[in-house]
């Protein structure tokens, strides 16, 4: 089986995965304050302090890259760096996610950010064709959001098809419950748009339960689930994919330490668990590193490894 394995990453947002020295680049091009002096220090804000207390004080490492990206031309070009980055490492199917909503502070709509985020991945797998891209368009978990959202719902419709190819929510899971959002996804529905919800990261799996009544195939993290053996065998009968990100999930305190993480045992109960690095930036981090985790920490062995790639291959939107 081994020289058929994939090497596949379905969980891995483009914001939290910008090189830095581009984002230093970028500053510069478009005449952006940045809080830093050098690409170094630019490097270091992009980065989760080892000492990370919770994942709201994760997600403010992801203000700073969205500073640079307001403009079509830098999206474009993130993009396409990013599926340079993963196909350097031997990636060959990918799903990068980000929210268009976060990019239309200078006049650009929703449309056209995702417009500039196709041309990169086009660009990229053009001058790569060993990988395959697809894009994920998160809505955001806010308070006063739901027209953003609606907005991106719509967008995702629009350009459904070679490349954008989902939606997702993120964001603070512990401050807007999952079922807020309930008008949003229905609409995700109705329009028969595929869908993939973070839950069960920074709440519990009632969020999970939540994420499944809206009709999802595909959970972000979902390590909650490993407290609610009913829940772990709803996940297995109804064929749900969970896309686990251990080094994330012990920067935002999900568990207290990588060795305490839940995925070995979500694997061995049967649940289709599949392995992910998230943010490589603000994790520092890569599908390679984190499999290398997982083996060293967890004990798993490459059959293991394996599974979950299988798991991954066949639960990618991009068929």
């Amino acid at each position: 089986m081994s020289d058929m394995s994939h090497i596949v990453e379905p969980h891995l947002h483009l914001d939290g995965s910008l090189r830095p020295e581009t984002v230093w680049e970028l500053a510069k091009e478009q005449g952006v304050e940045l809080p830093a002096k050098s690409a170094e220090e630019v490097k270091y804000m992009m980065e989760v302090p080892e000492d990370c207390k919770t994942l709201e004080e994760y997600l403010e490492r992801f203000d700073l890259p969205l500073l640079v990206l307001q403009k079509a031309d830098a999206i474009e070009r993130v993009t396409f760096e990013l599926v340079e980055d993963l196909a350097k490492e031997g990636v060959e199917y990918a799903e990068l996610r980000f929210a268009p909503q976060f990019s239309i502070k200078d006049g650009l709509t929703q449309d056209e950010v995702v417009e500039a985020a196709i041309r990169g991945a086009e660009r990229g797998m053009k001058m790569y064709p060993q990988i395959r891209v697809g894009l994920i368009l998160c809505c955001m978990r806010g308070a006063d959001n739901e027209e953003l959202n609606m907005q991106t719902v719509e967008t995702a419709k629009k350009y459904l098809g070679d490349v954008v190819c989902a939606v997702d929510i993120a964001g603070a899971e512990g401050l807007f419950p999952t079922e807020n959002f309930a008008p949003v996804f229905a609409k995700v529905r109705e329009y028969g748009v595929p869908m993939t919800l973070h839950a069960g990261e920074a709440a519990g799996p009632d969020s999970m339960k939540t994420a499944l009544s809206f009709g999802t195939k595909r959970i972000g993290h979902g390590v909650a689930a490993i407290n609610d053996p009913e829940l772990i065998k709803r996940l297995i009968d109804e064929n749900v994919t969970l896309e686990v990100c251990v080094t994330s999930n012990y920067h935002t305190k999900v568990v207290p330490a990588i060795n305490m993480h839940p995925i070995h045992k979500l694997l061995e109960a049967g649940v289709h668990v599949t392995v992910n690095s998230d943010n490589r930036t603000c994790s520092r981090t890569t599908l390679q590193k984190e499999k290398e985790v997982l083996k060293e920490e967890l004990g798993f062995t490459d059959e293991e490894i394996e599974k979950m790639q299988e798991y991954a291959w066949e639960a990618r939107f991009l068929k």
